[in-house]
């Protein structure tokens, strides 16, 4: 994780609880880290366990955000903007996503489009209008990662269509595979449309975590799960543009 000093800020939607508090919490114990951390989170005043480290952080900042709600992203963009300023924003961490355990003979059209649309609409729908900052950051340098601009999108590893087959399909929750599947393709598009603007673009699977969404019977600890995606995000590079990797830098095929 060392290569974190090296990312002026980053942002990390969905900050209040699961992985992205876990990140938040981990970023701020350690001495290499962003020069600003930002968390979003959708009602701050609940968000009790962030709103205690932002009271001992003052390199971290709490800024409201539903990402289904266009105006909530224009505000957060305002704010955001407000804080870094002339140097941009150097990270975007796409975190915020549900989870819906429908399998075939449950699932719903209304399942389908709500998972569809936190998991890998609002991902799209945040980064476009964070782009400005985003490039107002990559202008700065050279290079690729998050020393200069990067988008890094939570995925899973149950949006591979390849490895949704045999052994791999005894889960099937139709609205969060396909939700993740999208949200793939998202990066894959990103990496190639923001490639001449220096900005990297990659998803990222961080393992099935104990966490509220992931639960008791999952494999990864926190820790090893959050030290394994800071580590990859600290040292992404130009090969990473348009990856999928897991949190031990393993590329995951699509």
């Amino acid at each position: 994780m060392s290569g974190l000093h090296k990312c002026g800020s980053m942002m990390i939607t969905g900050g209040s609880r699961g992985i992205g508090l876990h990140l938040v919490e981990t970023l701020m114990k350690s001495s290499s880290r962003p020069r600003m951390v930002i968390a979003t989170a959708r009602d701050r005043s609940r968000a009790k366990e962030l709103n205690r480290l932002a009271e001992s952080h003052p390199d971290l900042h709490i800024v409201t955000l539903d990402v289904t709600n266009k105006d909530d992203i224009e505000a957060a963009f305002k704010e955001v903007e407000s804080l870094v300023g002339d140097k941009g924003l150097n990270c975007l961490v796409n975190n915020a996503g549900i989870l819906l355990r429908s399998t075939l003979n449950e699932v719903t059209a209304e399942e389908m489009m709500k998972n569809f649309e936190v998991n890998a609409v609002s991902p799209l729908m945040v980064t476009k209008a964070f782009l400005p900052l985003l490039r107002k950051a990559a202008k700065q340098g050279t290079g690729m990662g998050i020393h200069r601009a990067a988008i890094v999108n939570v995925s899973s590893v149950l949006g591979s269509i390849q490895l949704s087959w045999g052994e791999n399909t005894q889960v099937k929750w139709y609205p969060y595979h396909v939700s993740k599947t999208a949200l793939n393709m998202v990066t894959r598009c990103l990496s190639s449309d923001l490639l001449d603007d220096g900005i990297l673009c990659m998803s990222l699977s961080p393992g099935w975590v104990k966490t509220d969404m992931g639960g008791p019977q999952a494999v990864l600890t926190k820790e090893e799960s959050i030290n394994g995606i800071l580590k990859v995000i600290s040292n992404l590079s130009e090969k990473d543009n348009g990856g999928f990797l897991s949190h031990t830098g393993e590329t995951l095929p699509w």
